[in-house]
């Protein structure tokens, strides 16, 4: 019973395979008139982190794959669906109907990984399912460019023999806690594997289901994790959206969420799992750390900005966003800033435009473009504008914390037809 072992055996259970089968385009040699496609089966693995059948993985092991199927430790296997999927890194969330709950991963942090440190990789390699392999962290924070499409950063360089079928599996430090997803090889090289960090990989995670969220129930929070420490992890209140369950039930910024329905709360992605499935009218108890004081509060669910009449917005029709307007007051509490004001993200609709580039809840969006947006009226103005389709795809900036992030939102011909203008682009 090595170490190895034992963070094998605490792992082990909570580490899925998946295979499917996928439809890709022929080779230039192959093509013909009656045959242009070929169908391949597709492998990968996962990883639970959500007992009632959530799993992370890779976005490229299940893109375009038609029924997917997962297999567990013991051997039950489920269908899955595609339930979020995050395009710039690479993550793709699906989800599974257990016959009960499921064992879920044991989490770790990529923060203090050292260059040297022991970690091993669990994955179906070449089919092989649960395969075990260990190595060391060769280093830390590279940035891999593994296709013309796809480019990583920041990621974890571990000799640990990672193959293909490996990706969406965990790279684990002694203890058996994850501290990375294994995503990528180097063709041709021999000991080189990359893998997400942890952190990064579990924050992508909080956010897509953030926006699965947005579209059930409304609590009126944005909060950042705190530096966590044995006596005070959690999540910080940033600022309370006004008029929101939230609000009304006494929550304030700098607020330490600490608990959510029995659920201890150390990072994002505690709360937002805590928040899977519930609905407008729901009663949540919440304990919050104020001032050293530990308080009690109970928040009633809204109904989410999602399902509200948005329709006429144009910001949600075009982009994907419901955006609430800040007070100048607001923004100024919030942000440090050269910008006047800003709108706050409440909502991101799935598969949009914004969703893919990576805006999430939370976000304030401060300029599209050459324009401010500080009031909905700026919005407005831009999107109704004539020439607006002849932008795309559309800059825009956003406030996430203390950065200041900007981006492209391409705009599809159907989207861009709704402007009354059309571009080829």
């Amino acid at each position: 019973m090595t170490p190895i072992v034992k963070a094998v055996q605490t792992a082990r259970t909570s580490v899925v395979n998946i295979r499917g089968e996928k439809t890709i385009p022929a080779s230039a040699g192959q093509a013909s008139a009656s045959d242009s496609s070929r169908r391949v089966n597709g492998m990968g693995t996962g990883v639970i982190f959500d007992a009632r059948g959530y799993i992370l993985t890779n976005f490229h092991v299940v893109d375009g794959v038609r029924d997917i199927q997962v297999t567990l430790a013991d051997g039950e296997r489920y269908p899955a669906k595609l339930a979020s999927r995050d395009l710039e890194t690479d993550l793709a969330i699906i989800k599974i109907e257990p016959k009960k709950p499921l064992q879920t991963m044991p989490l770790g942090t990529s923060g203090d990984l050292m260059t040297g440190e022991t970690v091993i990789a669990v994955g179906n390699a070449y089919g092989y399912e649960h395969t075990v392999t260990r190595g060391i962290v060769s280093a830390l924070h590279r940035a891999v460019q593994v296709s013309d499409a796809q480019f990583y950063d920041d990621l974890i360089q571990t000799d640990a023999s990672i193959n293909p079928g490996n990706s969406g599996g965990p790279l684990l430090n002694i203890d058996g806690e994850m501290i990375g997803l294994n995503v990528a090889v180097r063709s041709g090289a021999q000991g080189i594997g990359f893998a997400i960090p942890v952190d990064k990989a579990m924050s992508v995670a909080a956010t897509m289901l953030a926006s699965q969220n947005a579209r059930k129930s409304w609590f009126g929070v944005v909060s950042a994790p705190t530096h966590e420490t044995a006596d005070k992890p959690g999540l910080v209140v940033r600022t309370v959206e006004q008029r929101s369950p939230a609000e009304s039930a006494g929550l304030q910024p700098g607020d330490v969420i600490a608990d959510l329905e029995g659920v201890s709360i150390h990072r994002p992605l505690d709360f937002q799992c805590a928040m899977l499935d519930r609905k407008p009218g729901d009663t949540l108890k919440v304990v919050v750390k104020r001032s050293d004081e530990e308080v009690k509060l109970t928040v009633t669910l809204g109904e989410s900005a999602a399902t509200t009449k948005v329709a006429d917005q144009p910001a949600w029709d075009l982009l994907g966003l419901k955006l609430r307007q800040l007070s100048a007051e607001e923004f100024k509490e919030t942000n440090q800033t050269k910008y006047r004001g800003g709108l706050m993200v409440t909502a991101v609709r799935p598969n949009s435009p914004a969703s893919q580039q990576g805006i999430a809840s939370g976000d304030i969006l401060v300029g599209m473009h050459i324009w401010e947006t500080a009031t909905m009226e700026n919005v407005s103005y831009i999107l109704k504008r004539p020439d607006f389709a002849t932008l795309n795809p559309v800059k825009f900036f956003i406030l996430r914390g203390e950065e200041t992030l900007y981006g492209y939102m391409p705009l599809t011909q159907k989207t861009a037809q709704r402007t009354g203008e059309t571009t080829d682009r």
